[in-house]
């Protein structure tokens, strides 16, 4: 499988229940007064980049899992932060990736690199059987 399938296959499943998770894409682009000229361009007058995405390293997908405090902690629930590096088989975590996944992870949150939807499911602590 690609990564896009492979992260398709993981919002689907994760999508749902007591988990959320959606994709980060991560870039710059430009805003500005936009006209379209010929030949199906647009040109961008008083131009000035935007960032989007939470950062450069952080994960393709990114979320939560509601979890039940125990009782010590007076039963109420909490969103403990998800966040999943896609790759392929041969992938690779870059550099930023890794950093930000040791920030995560030392934080307290559900952090990992899927190969598949069963790996994505252990990182959200979820069982590993598929969802229907």
């Amino acid at each position: 499988m690609t990564e896009a399938e492979i992260q398709t296959a993981i919002m689907r499943d994760l999508g749902r229940g007591e988990t959320r998770i959606f994709r980060n894409t991560v870039g710059q682009g430009w805003t500005g007064e936009a006209r379209h000229i010929a030949g199906g361009s647009v040109l961008i007058s008083n131009a000035r980049p935007v960032r989007f995405g939470l950062m450069d390293g952080s994960h393709d997908l990114i979320g939560w899992r509601s979890v039940v405090i125990t009782p010590d902690m007076v039963g109420e629930r909490f969103a403990r932060f998800l966040s999943v590096e896609v790759k392929s088989a041969t992938g690779r975590p870059r550099p930023g990736q890794v950093v930000w996944a040791d920030n995560l992870r030392q934080a307290g949150a559900l952090v990992g690199i899927a190969r598949s939807v069963e790996q994505a499911r252990l990182i959200a602590g979820l069982p590993v059987e598929v969802l229907a």
